[in-house]
């Protein structure tokens, strides 16, 4: 048992930090951890799960999403994560599809939720709660031995499946992709030595704990004897709370580290030549990060340290110094800016189907720009119409009762075809440059990859989401929308004036027939709840070209 192991080299060491029901910070040790998955375990060999069978955790991301983890990793059931933001609709088909016999919820809405759900999920016998108001109503398990336990954990093997996690996918039903315990594995092997960390240092966790990302930084962090710091609940206030938490590590999609590379970017526009001076101290910052600031900027690096800099990582907690990013590409100004502050951020690239790493920029061997070279083990090689193939121990056997799938994404020879498209530089380092199935095609015969302008037009702090449409159009044009924030108070000219200055930069960083002729600025942003995001908070194109038909109609028709 994981726990087990950790346990024994640093019992008296906070694992855990969060916030209790009074919103008071508490910690619990290696030991604590330890004996809490034992109880979470033996109640579960206490209910009857078998190993093999399928336990759903519906939860956001907390403690007991890790208790629940861990105790059924031990028991050898697999783990099968639901987005707490997953509408009933695709509940359903991950319950069902996965023939889930436990479901294992936060509170007892999701509970509430699951049980309306029951009369079409035969195989469902049992729905416990983690939190709620009468408390959880996990099994007591006292009455098993705990080396029941421990012989039923020794029993797993590399081979045995570990996790079925279902693809969040832009376009039809999720796919279940099985995971082992030896593709868990693999990605530890290969990847924790070049994360530098040890007992002291603080990982704030945030993320969603039902993707692989968040689950592997909880593995990683306890693996080096590291305290992991759960976030209070609220995304709204995750940047506040990071000054209190005081992470050293900080795992997080593009979107954060860009909002607060927004805000600072924007408070200095606001006096008269600060723009300029904020790119003049970016950049000395940036010459101070890689030992190469000139003896004459000196004064005024340290001047803008204390005075810009400084603040920044105050405001992150004051510690931060490692931090991870993926899921998106993030735009190199933003990279800059931190790296400026004496933070460093490394871009990755993985995928559920490669248990979450493919590649991964680290100490010693970053290229900014790329996500990394093809960690230890990996081999990454391009097809011919440039799509990045990927083969190793961490490629998934393939996807749960679904040999159709299975085949078209695992060849004979073991690659895992990504359905993205790259390239590999001469010292092997990976860029991502598209996905394929997103390829445009206009009615001229002309190829284009909608994410390189897409990306340009978001780095704009006005715009949350850009969208290209062109296929078998004579010329592309966009779908937009703006962050409300940044354009609360602005009447709609002014918006529409500022989102223009954003597509105008955007196409003169691309070629011709990729230029965006025109746009629609849509009334709402996208989300989860309105099927425009898949959970992980990728926009599903299909359903937005298909939702905003007549806006698209209207751009080619004045």
């Amino acid at each position: 048992m994981f726990t087990e192991w950790a346990a024994g080299r640093h019992p008296d060491r906070p694992a855990l930090r969060f916030r209790d029901a009074r919103g008071e910070w508490v910690s619990v040790t290696y030991a604590e951890l330890r004996d809490t998955v034992r109880r979470t375990a033996r109640g579960l060999l206490a209910l009857g799960v078998e190993a093999g069978d399928r336990v759903v955790i519906l939860a956001e991301t907390r403690p007991e999403w890790m208790y629940a983890h861990f105790a059924c990793l031990a028991v050898g059931a697999v783990v099968v994560p639901v987005y707490p933001t997953a509408g009933d609709e695709e509940a359903l088909w991950v319950l069902s599809d996965s023939a889930a016999r436990t479901v294992i919820c936060e509170g007892p809405e999701e509970a509430a939720r699951v049980e309306g759900l029951r009369g079409k999920l035969p195989a469902l016998a049992h729905v416990l709660v983690m939190v709620g108001p009468a408390g959880p109503t996990m099994p007591d398990g006292s009455a098993v031995p705990l080396d029941d336990l421990l012989a039923r954990a020794d029993a797993v093997r590399p081979d045995d499946d570990a996790e079925l996690v279902y693809t969040s996918g832009t376009t039809g039903p999720p796919k279940g992709c099985r995971l082992t315990h030896g593709n868990m594995g693999a990605v530890q092997d290969a990847t924790l030595h070049l994360v530098e960390g040890g007992p002291g240092d603080r990982t704030y966790l945030y993320l969603p704990l039902a993707h692989l990302l968040a689950q592997l930084i909880q593995f990683s962090t306890l693996l080096y004897g590291g305290e992991l710091c759960y976030f209070g609940g609220r995304i709204e206030d995750v940047v506040g709370e990071l000054a209190e938490a005081r992470p050293t590590h900080l795992p997080s999609v593009p979107r954060l580290f860009e909002k607060v590379y927004s805000v600072v970017r924007s408070l200095a526009e606001a006096q008269e030549g600060g723009g300029e001076r904020f790119d003049a101290a970016v950049a000395d910052g940036v010459l101070a990060a890689d030992g190469a600031l000139p003896p004459e900027r000196q004064e005024a690096y340290e001047a803008a340290d204390a005075a810009l800099f400084g603040p920044v990582r105050a405001a992150l907690g004051g510690r931060l110094r490692w931090a991870l990013t993926g899921g998106a590409p993030i735009d190199p100004a933003v990279l800059d800016f931190l790296r400026a502050c004496g933070i460093q951020v490394f871009e990755g690239y993985g995928m559920t189907e490669s248990a979450g790493v493919i590649s991964l920029n680290h100490p010693g061997a970053v290229r900014y720009g790329t996500v990394g070279r093809p960690v230890a083990g990996c081999e990454v090689r391009i097809a011919d119409d440039g799509e990045v193939l990927a083969r190793g121990p961490m490629i998934f056997p393939g996807y749960h009762a679904n040999a159709l799938g299975t085949a078209e994404a695992l060849d004979a020879d073991g690659w895992l075809h990504t359905g993205d498209l790259g390239s590999l530089d001469a010292d092997g380092y990976l860029t991502i440059t598209g996905r394929k199935k997103d390829l445009i095609i206009t009615s001229a015969g002309k190829n284009l990859t909608p994410s390189h302008v897409e990306l340009a037009i978001e780095r704009s702090r006005f715009v949350s989401h850009a969208v290209m449409v062109g296929d078998r159009r004579p010329y592309p044009v966009a779908l937009i929308t703006v962050d409300a924030e940044e354009t609360a108070g602005r009447d709609p000219a002014e918006v529409r004036a500022l989102v223009q200055e954003a597509v105008e930069t955007a196409n003169a960083q691309v070629s011709r027939p990729a230029r965006i002729r025109d746009f629609a600025i849509l009334p709402g942003d996208f989300t989860v709840e309105g099927g425009e995001l898949t959970p992980t908070l990728k926009v599903r194109r299909t359903a937005v070209v298909e939702r905003y038909a007549a806006e698209i109609e209207a751009l080619y028709h004045r």
